[in-house]
């Protein structure tokens, strides 16, 4: 059984291994960028870099739940490992209107022990997404707004945050992520910046869901923490590459730790078919929901192992065509 917090501070030394901490709407990434200067050893389990950081406070009480999710794309899937909380412990302050924190005496850097934390009201449940500014002339406007919805209409503050590009600072009962850099939007021309980043979608907001239902998080637990292993066939800006096997093996042994029993079966039993050349037309997919995701995952996952072969295309055809169960690709999520 690997030992997590062993497992988490090798990732948080790998440049192609990604985080977050958010609610379904709220979500806060921290990634490296290609050319930036390689990770730091830090005491605990922290990275910061000059975009954004990540910091892990406790791992008191957590289940890591490895899984791989299907993509739209036939030839690729993702992975992620979610730390999680029974569901009760998860619990943030969820609050619902725009509050001042006081200074951050907890910030990663020094430097910004001295600035004000503002929780935006989103009241989302395990995630309190902040804001943290020095800068007088946003102060004002958030002091003036404070206990009111950012979403009042005629309320100034949301259009000075997006004027002034504060920091956001996600906190979840793990610990927290920052994010320096730009946000989203006019400024950055439409695009959220290369590296750390946020998204917050008020559409999204209102189903009032700690989790994409397509993310396997067994019931009464909460995601507090994404971590995101590098892909062995999806580069940090998402586009194609060669297999890296030791990517892939190094996740199958946290999925085999960490992941659905139901899954690894679906995936092992496809793959004693393919390696004993049984037909597609005599192969019987599973039943269950997740068993039938690693039965689909498995056919993909074989072909780029082992190539495309008749056989292997056969199985696709016949089992790889709906799209069930399949996330948007988005290396952050």
């Amino acid at each position: 059984m690997p030992e997590l917090q062993q497992v988490l501070k090798d990732a948080l030394m790998q440049e192609d291994c990604g985080w977050n901490m958010g609610s379904f709407g709220a979500i806060a990434e921290f990634h490296h960028v290609y050319g930036d200067p390689a990770p730091q050893a830090h005491a605990g389990l922290m990275q910061v870099t000059s975009r954004g950081g990540l910091r892990i406070d406790t791992l008191e009480g957590v289940r890591p739940v490895a899984y791989e999710t299907l993509s739209p794309k036939p030839h690729r899937w993702t992975q992620a490992v979610s730390l999680c909380l029974p569901h009760d412990a998860a619990a943030m302050n969820q609050r619902d209107v725009l509050t001042a924190l006081g200074p951050d005496d907890d910030a990663l850097l020094d430097a910004d022990r001295g600035a004000q934390l503002f929780d935006m009201g989103l009241g989302q449940y395990q995630a309190d997404f902040c804001i943290r500014t020095d800068n007088p002339e946003l102060l004002e406007v958030l002091n003036e707004n404070a206990g009111r919805s950012l979403f009042d209409h005629g309320n100034p503050a949301m259009g000075a945050i997006l004027k002034h590009h504060p920091h956001r600072v996600l906190l979840t009962r793990l610990g927290r992520v920052e994010v320096y850099q730009m946000i989203g939007g006019p400024d950055t021309g439409g695009k959220s910046p290369e590296g750390p980043h946020t998204h917050v979608l008020p559409k999204l907001l209102k189903a009032q869901r700690t989790h994409s239902a397509n993310t396997p998080i067994p019931e009464g637990w909460v995601p507090c923490c994404g971590v995101h292993p590098e892909n062995p066939v999806i580069t940090r800006l998402g586009e194609d590459k060669a297999l890296n096997r030791s990517a892939f093996d190094a996740f199958q042994d946290l999925l085999g730790a960490w992941g659905a029993e139901s899954y690894s079966q679906g995936k092992q039993a496809v793959w004693d078919l393919l390696q004993a050349e049984t037909p597609a037309e005599a192969a019987q997919e599973p039943g269950a929901r997740e068993a039938r995701a690693g039965w689909r995952n498995g056919i993909r996952q074989w072909r780029v192992l082992h190539g495309p072969t008749p056989l292997t295309d056969a199985y696709a055809e016949r089992f790889d065509r709906s799209a069930e169960q399949a996330d948007p690709e988005n290396p952050g999520h």
